[in-house]
């Protein structure tokens, strides 16, 4: 299924003689995309090099919020094994799908009043996406934590010889215990060096127990064996082990260990569950909120670059235009097309009537204005820009 584009463009009142979003329609055409009309109150206008600030400021919030919607993207899909359906069942705000949200957008009076400054509104949504942020990170980082711990302790209880706990397996009887001259290695051999040891383990050091080698558990790849040595020559005798590709595990008989293990993996299987619901609530709950805020400076950077290009008195048009990737480009194109003259020297037509920039007199004109173009930004003629989801 092709990736969905949204597309936020703003035209002045002033050039269309019938109804404004109406000929908008027709210049982007029905087949292009589904065209909505994109609600944007009034704002409190402010001073010009107020809102060269504002435009700088909110581009780099819209960075943020990018980053934070594709984290908690990509945490979404990491709680739920990768599957891409079931993180879409996540991805709602207020409850309803991320696309009904945006077609059906309007401005949250309640907690943005659009009567306060440009800059405390942009404040307001700075501070909104860095809480989201944290509390979201946190979450995730905790559920991470126990994750992670779960399963170590989970290959300690199903991994192979060399890795998991031998706690369930060596029992005390097989151990010489509490002696004052002799102690008892436990040694990991690959399976297919098995008869290698029982032939050699008795004289690759000193005072190795003769006979000793118990073989006490065996799996697809090693075989574990409890090998006496008298403790003067231990440090010898596992050096010599480690050489032969012979792994020691450390090991220490304790009373109800086994039980204790068993219930310390219970405990943390349930944490692990726990832990998880919450991450998904919160996850859900994250997306909902970032979108929103994203959604939030979406429409303060069209307002305000609306002003900044069309000045006063403040009438446009703005739409939002659902669509692909692929389709985005005709869009765009149809739009450069019909609406080239609003930039003035810096578009042009070559010889076959397609649309040119004149990057010198666009630059000029631009610094005229008060506006920079952020490095690697695409100068349109309108009001221009791009949301993608992950």
């Amino acid at each position: 299924m092709p990736a969905t584009r949204y597309l936020f463009v703003s035209l002045p009142s002033r050039i269309f003689d019938d109804d404004p979003f109406s000929a908008l329609s027709a210049t982007i055409g029905r087949d292009n995309g589904d065209i909505h009309q994109f609600p944007i109150p009034s704002f409190k206008i402010g001073t010009l090099d107020g809102l060269v600030q504002h435009a700088d400021d909110l581009a780099k919030l819209n960075s943020g919020c990018e980053a934070v919607v594709s984290k908690l993207d990509d945490s979404l899909l990491a709680i739920l094994d990768g599957d891409e359906e079931k993180a879409a069942h996540q991805k709602m705000v207020n409850d309803k799908p991320t696309d009904h949200y945006l077609r059906s957008f309007q401005w949250n009076k309640v907690r943005y009043w659009p009567d306060r400054p440009l800059s405390e509104l942009v404040e307001s949504l700075q501070k909104d996406l860095q809480n989201t942020d944290n509390d979201s990170k946190a979450k995730f980082n905790q559920y991470n934590s126990v994750k992670t711990n779960l399963a170590a302790l989970q290959r300690r209880q199903t991994g192979n010889l060399s890795t998991k706990s031998l706690t369930p397996i060596v029992e005390p009887s097989l151990l010489v215990q509490d002696s004052e001259y002799l102690e008892t290695h436990l040694i990991v051999v690959p399976t297919n060096a098995r008869k290698d040891f029982l032939r050699s383990y008795e004289t690759i050091a000193d005072k190795v127990v003769p006979r000793s080698a118990i073989q006490i558990a065996q799996d697809e790849e090693f075989t574990l064996f409890a090998v006496t040595t008298f403790k003067k020559t231990s440090a010898e005798f596992l050096h010599k082990c480690r050489e032969q590709k012979w792994t020691p595990r450390q090991y220490k008989y304790v009373e109800g260990g086994k039980e204790e293990e068993q219930r310390e993996l219970d405990r943390v299987a349930r944490e692990e569950k726990k832990v998880r619901g919450e991450a998904l609530l919160l996850g859900r709950a994250s997306w909902s909120e970032s979108v929103m805020i994203w959604a939030h400076v979406m429409t303060l950077r069209v307002f305000v670059e609306t002003v900044l290009r069309y000045g006063l008195p403040l009438e446009f048009v703005c739409a939002l235009v659902k669509t692909t990737p692929k389709q985005a480009k005709k869009v765009k194109s149809a739009l450069d097309t019909t609406y080239s003259y609003l930039g003035g020297n810096a578009m042009g037509r070559d010889k076959r009537g397609r649309v040119t920039k004149d990057d010198a007199s666009l630059t000029s004109e631009m610094a005229a204005a008060g506006l920079g173009m952020t490095e690697g930004s695409e100068y349109t003629p309108y009001v221009y820009y791009e949301l993608e989801f992950p």
